[in-house]
């Protein structure tokens, strides 16, 4: 009878777990199939997400404004950010692209002006291509034009691959907003409703969600606004000197800001250079001195206030992420490459992590000075001997227990 039962028990146990495989392979084609009908507008619905989750405090207090009316609550939220950051980048954006067509012509005819025989003639005697110089001056020329050729046809690459065909390009601007209509009132974050499905442990659900929110508003934070501050300060200082594609080379420099302390540098300072060799040498100091009074300066200060410790990420990763996803992703990359970098190592944590847990690795080990021996203090003595004693106490406990037993 026993054996019975055991038997129709197992063929009850096998049943469930076939249908339990074949209910998740039909999940498994079914997620597939809807994974390829949104392919196309994953992006946007990420970044309704993301920006949804940032602009949560916002839309609160706008909420609580207008009487708790969601609908008018939502509206406004999204036409403040529009008039704050849609309208100004858009026209940012814009100008430069007309600069950048232009920009590389620009910057050589430039560079063909300045007097190369006054470089040569101050150049010391003992220079190895002094006598060269002069037959190095038409490269040097193809050199730096070609340099700002390449920047500027990767610029508009970026910017063709945001906006690669206007019906494109519009269609998933309004999914964006139209995710974030649904996306705004919600009381919990996007990611964290998707994370709740994962069956992953909700301290891990709660990390990775609170990851991509912080590196989300860090990297807004940061390469956005400072990025603005600084292309808008160095633009304005090539403008004020007249230096050509001002627009444009503000544009490259809020990009190259994702490089702490010496990005915008690496445009002013060939700016500075220019000037210097067209004999323009008062608009040549001003330009030196805006870069350091102003330009460097702003980012030493809004950084820490702006960014702070949201990132958690060296600043080479921020670079390499950063520079990578606008390679892969167009405009956009700007904020998914760091996004996605950080998660990477969140997640690699988390698994370091529950690998200690369960005993299959030791997990980060501090650091410490191998040829110093730990000097025993007062308290961690105390704490010994009192660890002993109860010890000894409940050994004693025991043995009373089992007297009593017998």
């Amino acid at each position: 009878m026993e054996d019975d039962t055991s038997q129709s028990s197992g063929k009850n146990s096998e049943r469930v777990r076939f249908q339990t495989f074949l209910i998740g392979l039909t999940a498994l084609a079914i997620g597939a199939a809807f994974l390829g009908l949104v392919w196309d507008y994953l992006i946007a619905l990420f970044l309704a997400a993301i920006f949804s989750a940032m602009s949560s405090p916002l839309y609160r207090r706008v909420f609580a404004l207008v009487g708790n009316r969601e609908n008018l609550a939502v509206a406004l939220t999204l036409l403040l950010l529009a008039i704050g950051l849609l309208l100004p980048l858009s026209f940012i954006l814009v100008l430069g692209g007309q600069q950048a067509a232009s920009v590389a012509n620009t910057v050589t005819q430039w560079v063909e002006t300045v007097d190369l025989s006054v470089i040569e003639q101050s150049l010391p005697a003992w220079i190895p291509f002094k006598v060269d110089f002069a037959e190095l001056s038409a490269t040097i020329v193809a050199k730096v034009g070609q340099a700002a050729g390449q920047i500027a046809d990767f610029f508009v690459t970026a910017l063709s691959q945001a906006t690669r065909g206007t019906v494109s390009f519009f269609l998933n601007l309004f999914i964006m907003v139209y995710a974030m209509v649904f996306f705004l009132p919600q009381k919990t974050n996007m990611f964290l409703q998707l994370l709740a499905h994962t069956g992953l442990p909700e301290a891990i659900q709660t990390s990775l969600g609170s990851r991509v929110i912080s590196i989300s508003r860090a990297t807004i934070k940061g390469t956005f606004l400072i990025g603005v501050a600084q292309g808008f300060l160095g633009g304005l200082g090539f403008w004020a000197t007249g230096l050509p594609g001002a627009a444009f080379w503000g544009c490259v420099m809020a990009v190259l800001s994702v490089i702490p302390g010496i990005g915008p540098t690496l445009v002013l300072i060939p700016g500075v250079i220019v000037l210097a060799v067209n004999d323009q040498y008062i608009a040549a100091i001003g330009l030196a001195a805006w870069t350091a009074l102003a330009v460097t300066t702003i980012d030493n200060l809004l950084r820490p206030i702006l960014v702070g410790r949201d990132t958690q990420m060296p600043d080479l990763l921020v670079l390499v992420s950063t520079f990578g996803g606008l390679a892969a992703f167009g405009a956009v990359g700007l904020i998914l490459g760091p996004v996605i970098a950080g998660l990477f190592i969140t997640i690699w944590g988390v698994l370091e992590e529950q690998l200690a847990a369960d005993g299959l690795s030791e997990g980060p080990q501090p650091r410490t000075e191998p040829d110093r021996e730990p000097e025993p203090t007062a308290q961690g003595s105390q704490s010994e001997t009192t660890r002993k004693i109860r010890e000894l106490q409940n050994e004693l406990a025991e043995l009373k227990r089992q007297n009593k037993g017998t």
